[in-house]
């Protein structure tokens, strides 16, 4: 069980976004690095190796909008934060160990995306940062405390259902990849969809949520 101990008034919600961001922003950068065409070819042989290089732009572009997609739902769940307890960190600590870690699957998949391997390796990658996403929108459901000022419960579900179904959609398109890793990776288009079912990330009418409330932060 996660702990529930507060963390030091140094230690902000503010402050671990903005570690955050420097995570995600180094894992996109890594992404962009992994595509590379070898150097010295005559004129004759550069289409060639533009077109062996699609697979590492495609993958590049797939993770890219996956980590993109993340960096806007813990933008959107550290504006419920009101406070840290060591649950949260650690949560978010996993979350970000696996988005420095998402070059290593996004080159499997570029590489041997056509096994079933490498396309669960991702699958299962992402389900997982997406489960870690959840699970930190639950804390903040079970532990009112931790909210920002006049964030309403149902925020906090519709995290919890977003995250949900990002977890769902990839989790499930790791049996998939048995019978078809291509079709496993259409199975993952269906994200866009099924995340809206659960309505929009804020309510026009509800009280804006506030990270920086003095009298909340642990002394």
């Amino acid at each position: 069980m996660l702990r529930s101990r507060p963390l030091g008034p140094t230690m902000t919600p503010e402050r671990l976004l903005a570690f955050g961001d420097a995570v995600f922003a180094i894992a996109i950068t890594l992404l962009a690095l992994g595509i590379d065409v070898p150097t010295g070819l005559p004129e004759a042989r550069l289409s060639d190796a533009l077109r062996d290089v699609v697979p590492d732009v495609g993958a590049y572009l797939l993770s890219f909008a996956v980590i993109g997609m993340h960096w806007v739902i813990q933008h959107g769940l550290f504006a419920l934060v009101g406070r840290l307890d060591r649950g949260l960190l650690y949560l978010y600590f996993a979350l970000l160990a696996l988005i420095a870690a998402l070059p290593f699957p996004t080159r499997l998949v570029s590489e041997y995306g056509d096994t079933a391997l490498a396309t669960s390796v991702y699958g299962g990658v992402i389900a997982l940062v997406s489960v870690l996403t959840s699970g930190m929108a639950l804390r903040l459901l079970r532990r009112p405390e931790l909210r920002g000022t006049g964030v309403p419960a149902a925020r906090i579900r519709r995290s919890v259902f977003q995250g949900g179904v990002v977890a769902a959609v990839f989790a499930t398109s790791v049996p998939m990849t048995l019978v078809s890793p291509v079709a496993a990776k259409y199975w993952w288009l269906l994200v866009v969809p099924l995340r809206f079912l659960g309505g929009r990330d804020t309510d026009p009418d509800a009280p804006e949520a506030t990270t920086t409330d003095p009298a909340r932060v642990p002394r």
